[in-house]
């Protein structure tokens, strides 16, 4: 199910803090560990990032391709009505069948005293009525399936930010080694050259 982000409170620690674990070795296994503390309770949607990140792996996917085949004949032939009725093809054909309807019962068939639906074509409105009763149902499945449809593109977006803020947090905790390794060694160096230039200095006393 689709967790929502850490609260105010719970941010996502630093991967190049040290661990209390003696288990952890690399930056990413630090990180991961404060992640878990940090969240407390990791959801399925940080369990599927954090081992797509342990495992080098991408996370992002077709939704729409995914949640496309999980719908079903009646599923699909609802959401093509609701599309077909909210489009201006739809209305224009809506339009000339009612100017048809009318002209019909008020002037062509009139003339042969053979109107099926007179006016005030109550035919007409018991007709609109039986529509209006079977878009309305059609229209809000299609809407709650686009609803759901939102809800795994945002967990699917959650998903892809989180892995990519731990890769940028990762990828800072290895700099960050990787300087105070070269540092350490520039230090270990200047102390060399300060152990021979004082050798060099005393020989010369001598």
């Amino acid at each position: 199910m689709y967790r929502q982000p850490q609260p105010a409170g719970k941010e996502i620690p630093y991967a190049n803090q040290t661990s209390s674990d003696p288990t952890v070795t690399t930056p990413l296994d630090a990180l991961v560990e404060k992640f878990r503390q940090a969240c407390g309770e990791v959801g399925e949607s940080e369990e599927r990032v954090l081992h797509h990140l342990t495992q080098r792996l991408h996370v992002s996917r077709d939704t729409n391709r995914q949640f496309a085949e999980s719908l079903t004949f009646g599923q699909r032939l609802a959401d093509r009505v609701a599309a077909f009725v909210g489009s201006w093809v739809f209305i224009l054909i809506f339009i000339g069948l009612l100017v048809l309807w009318i002209a019909l019962n008020s002037f062509i068939l009139t003339r042969i005293g053979r109107p099926f639906d007179v006016y005030p074509y109550i035919f007409l409105n018991l007709v609109l009525s039986m529509v209006a009763a079977l878009q309305a149902p059609l229209i809000l499945m299609s809407q709650n399936r686009q609803s759901a449809k939102d809800r795994i593109d945002a967990a699917h977006d959650y998903e892809v930010n989180l892995k990519a803020e731990l890769e940028i947090l990762t990828l800072h905790a290895k700099v960050d080694a990787l300087r105070e390794t070269q540092w350490a060694e520039l230090v270990a160096m200047q102390q060399e050259q300060i152990g021979l230039l004082t050798r060099l200095a005393d020989r010369k006393k001598q």
